[in-house]
């Protein structure tokens, strides 16, 4: 072989290493801080396959679409795609979706309180082989156990959650051997022209060295230094709001710490405002407690994006370009004066076609009424864009379970929603309603009733969630794209009649022109509490 034609392979070898999705690529996305402020360059929707109920047909149908039983544990039920017989043994399709994807997050819980083992064995087939190319004990194989290390797979609260990425460039097809009980499978569907290898335990084997690098990272998530340092530290009167220039030019926000004088007054994190202005528009108002994942009062916990500490500073690490201008403002809500600390680190950014701008918002209501049941709109977007996350906290004025609710997502001006999930601690990466702390670097409850980080659950018999909760989940390979819209409801479903309080911080990257239903309300804040 001449060195013209070796060098011409080994070009064209880099060359489709590069634009070919794999393990290697989506691992290396999923710790790309700049990437998601980007639309993706390799254009995908977000989908999932559940057991949600399947009277679930039309909201015009109020009976039906509010179906509570997202699950198969009678043989009646058939919330799931198909059984299958293989050399004469029953298989349950969970999943079967024809064309290139990858599977990016996976939720299985457990079968109750107290049990929390299964002899199910799940098995992924990609590309229409007739073996599966990964099976194993479907919760050991997804809680990081047993095959996915941690934090990629992890035990939750009474869950086995797993983001390790999956990618098949023809079809994927899950199966169980048991009868499924609740279930999501999220996964990416790719446009036809992208190139995606598909997973091998070969390639699995060759990342061991980039798995362990990305689990370390995603443990050990750290606030940029390197840029020019903006600091805020100043006392807010009552009423006041206080403002910081970033440098002007073609820049971004790397790192964004806020620490507020004192949190003894828990509602402070909600009556203070973050405003933030890129290229002369307000794409962020919203209370610090629910951008930071707080909730009301101090909660620590630790995330990829996010992190909250005991010494009662928060941490954003989302990265925020603009091509001009930049302003911080804080707004001080309430009635009496609070001592700011505003950390904010700007570095270089290379603005392109692809680029987005940050936005945060929040609703609030109260009263939420759970009877009868209804969908609660967290926002309505218009435009291009890439959803990444949300902040979700609740006042329950009963003992009862009051998360039921399934969340419905429309993208893009669908008639049935492609992510219509199993109930809203599913959603947040739990089950069970179980009411203690946990955090994991994509999804966290960093409140519930009494218990937090500082104050854990010590009796299982303990499982009341009366007064409030907080849950937040932040999305890295889930996020999820749309080119012209984008739709989020979460059931109001709660076992008690009863009135709740709703707050909800959601965070999205869209185009200048992307518009959101979301304004900011002062006056609510100050009232849902």
């Amino acid at each position: 072989m001449s060195l013209l034609v070796m060098a011409l392979t080994i070009l064209n070898s880099c060359s489709t290493k590069e634009t070919e999705v794999s393990i290697e690529s989506l691992l290396n996305e999923m710790i790309d801080r700049d990437a998601v402020a980007h639309f993706p360059k390799k254009d995908f929707r977000l989908k999932q396959e559940s057991s949600y109920n399947r009277a679930s047909t039309s909201p015009n149908d109020t009976v039906g679409w509010f179906t509570n039983h997202d699950m198969n544990p009678r043989a009646k039920d058939t919330n799931f795609i198909r059984v299958e017989e293989k050399e004469g043994k029953k298989e349950w399709v969970l999943m079967d979706h024809q064309g290139a994807g990858a599977i990016v997050r996976t939720w299985m819980p457990h079968r109750s309180l107290k049990r929390s083992t299964t002899n199910s064995i799940i098995k992924f087939y990609l590309d229409g082989s007739t073996e599966p190319v990964l099976e194993g004990n479907m919760l050991g194989f997804l809680d990081g156990t047993d095959f996915f290390p941690y934090p990629l797979a992890h035990q939750s609260l009474r869950s086995a959650v797993s983001f390790f990425p999956i990618p098949y460039a023809k079809s994927c097809k899950v199966t169980v051997t048991e009868r499924p009980f609740f279930y999501q499978l999220t996964y990416r569907e790719y446009s036809k022209s992208t190139k995606v290898k598909t997973f091998t335990i070969e390639d699995y084997q060759k990342s061991e060295g980039q798995i362990k690098q990305v689990c370390e990272n995603l443990l050990a998530p750290k606030n940029t230094t390197k840029g020019k340092t903006v600091k805020l530290n100043e006392i807010l009167g009552a009423k006041e709001e206080k403002s910081i220039e970033l440098p002007a030019g073609t820049q971004a926000v790397r790192t964004l710490t806020l620490k507020l004088g004192s949190y003894a007054d828990s509602t402070v994190t909600r009556s203070t405002i973050l405003k933030m202005e890129f290229d002369g528009k307000q794409t962020v108002w919203c209370p610090v407690g629910d951008f930071f994942g707080t909730g009301i009062g101090l909660h620590p916990f630790q995330g990829w994006s996010r992190t909250v500490s005991e010494d009662g500073i928060m941490s954003c690490r989302w990265v925020m370009p603009y091509q001009k201008t930049a302003k911080i403002t804080l707004l001080n809500l309430g009635d009496k004066p609070i001592d700011i600390q505003l950390n904010t680190v700007v570095g270089n950014w290379k603005w392109n076609n692809s680029s987005m701008y940050f936005n945060a918002a929040w609703r609030g209501q109260y009263p939420v009424a759970t009877r009868p049941h209804s969908d609660w709109n967290y926002v309505t977007l218009k435009g291009r864009g890439v959803y990444v996350g949300d902040a979700l906290t609740v006042m329950n004025p009963v003992d009862d379970w009051w998360g039921e609710g399934d969340e419905k997502i429309w993208v893009d001006g669908e008639d049935f929603p492609s992510i219509f999930g199993t109930g809203t601690e599913d959603y947040y990466g739990y089950s069970w309603g179980y009411n203690d702390f946990y955090e994991h670097p994509f999804h966290a409850q960093p409140r519930v009733n009494v218990y937090d980080k500082l104050n854990r659950k010590i009796k299982l018999e303990d499982n009341s969630t009366e007064g409030y909760s907080t849950e937040t989940r932040t999305r890295s390979l889930d996020v999820i794209p749309f080119g012209s819209s984008l739709q989020l409801v979460m059931e109001v479903w709660s076992g008690t009649d009863c009135e709740m309080a709703y707050g909800v911080g959601v965070y999205w990257y869209g185009d200048a022109s992307t518009t959101s239903n979301r304004l900011p309300d002062p006056e609510g804040a100050m009232s849902v509490h």
